[in-house]
């Protein structure tokens, strides 16, 4: 069986031109629906709000389950372009497909194993292990199946050799109890065409909860180029992610990449909101989409909204930087980075 590093192919980073965005609807399921149909029904609202305002700088496409289409088709705009196949969720950077590319301008895609982020229990996976097959189909990719658990949330490229991850996750007793280290920079080498694996401690405090993912890398820090690293930073030392966000940043100090270079490494401040209902956040601007032409940028009424938008747009320049609301997202345990995967343009 080959690999896609020994057939030629890598994982691009997010900001190279795009195909489409790729997302789900969200199903009936206990985190969506857990206080009720109208609580699902606003939830749906949400993704698809997120899938509209994509809409106005790339194709979108949306995988629907067996019976929502119709539902689904109210809600976003007419160019959305809708799928339907039977589903359990709607964090498609989680259980979608990782796509590459060839330098001689093929499509392929990882197929990752997923489990529900270790089978814990708040979400069935009986048909959305199958959802990352099934879109790099419709995306008319060259498909890869790896043996390892792993999500798109749990991993971000440079593009140019170099992956982050996080301990918690890809070591993680309920995704991969057999894999040392040594095995998963092995698999990420051979299904993502990387040289470099750079390794977070751990992820924030609140990704250990009930609708947590145990560590994912994607709101703790993001390549917005090569060379560059932007990482959340936590300021409040009575924070329990104030010790979390320093090791973070004292580990990527010190990195180089898979070039060799020390990484520029941009603060990105957490927002001011620490609580929300009583309970702790893990809200985070580094959980942002970037699509053609824009960064579709996490918002949460805070202070901190504007200042980062302004971080962002010097991390970014020539894209408009879009705020949406991410606190609804959040509350179910992710955000705007979570819903969307990115199919890019060969």
């Amino acid at each position: 069986m080959t690999t896609p590093r020994l057939a030629g192919f890598g994982m691009p980073p997010e900001w190279v031109p795009h195909a489409r965005t790729w997302m789900e609807f969200p199903p009936v399921n206990e985190c969506f629906a857990e206080h009720g149909d109208d609580e699902l029904a606003r939830l749906r609202g949400v993704w698809a709000s997120v899938a509209n305002t994509i809409a106005a700088f790339e194709p979108v496409s949306m995988v629907c389950n067996v019976g929502d289409l119709e539902i689904a088709r109210t809600m976003v705009h007419d160019s959305v372009e809708l799928h339907e196949t039977h589903i359990d969720d709607a964090w498609v950077r989680d259980s979608g497909p990782t796509f590459l590319v060839q330098p001689d301008g093929r499509l392929g895609a990882t197929h990752w194993r997923f489990n529900a982020w270790g089978d814990q229990g708040f979400s069935r996976w009986d048909d959305e292990q199958h959802v990352g097959a099934y879109i790099a189909g419709l995306a008319g990719a060259e498909l890869f199946s790896s043996t390892m658990v792993n999500e798109g949330g749990g991993i971000h490229v440079d593009g140019e050799g170099t992956v982050m991850i996080t301990e918690t996750v890809q070591l993680d007793p309920g995704r991969n109890p057999t894999m040392n280290a040594e095995g998963v920079e092995t698999e990420l080498r051979s299904y993502l065409g990387v040289e470099r694996v750079l390794w977070l401690p751990r992820g924030l405090t609140k990704d250990y909860d009930r609708f947590g993912t145990r560590g994912h890398v994607d709101i703790l820090a993001a390549f917005p180029r090569p060379g560059a690293v932007l990482v959340h930073v936590q300021h409040d030392p009575d924070h329990p992610d104030f010790a979390v966000t320093q090791a973070n940043l004292d580990v990527l100090r010190r990195a180089t990449d898979a070039r060799g270079r020390s990484l520029e490494v941009i603060e990105v401040p957490a927002p001011q909101t620490t609580h929300d209902d009583g309970e702790l956040v893990d809200w985070s601007y580094i959980n942002h989409y970037v699509c053609n032409g824009a960064v579709i940028l996490c918002s949460f009424d805070d202070p901190n909204d504007e200042v980062v938008a302004r971080i962002m747009a010097d991390a970014y320049p020539g894209r408009e930087i879009v705020l949406h609301d991410a606190r609804s997202i959040f509350a179910c345990g992710g955000g705007i980075h979570c819903i969307t995967q990115q199919e890019p343009a060969v």
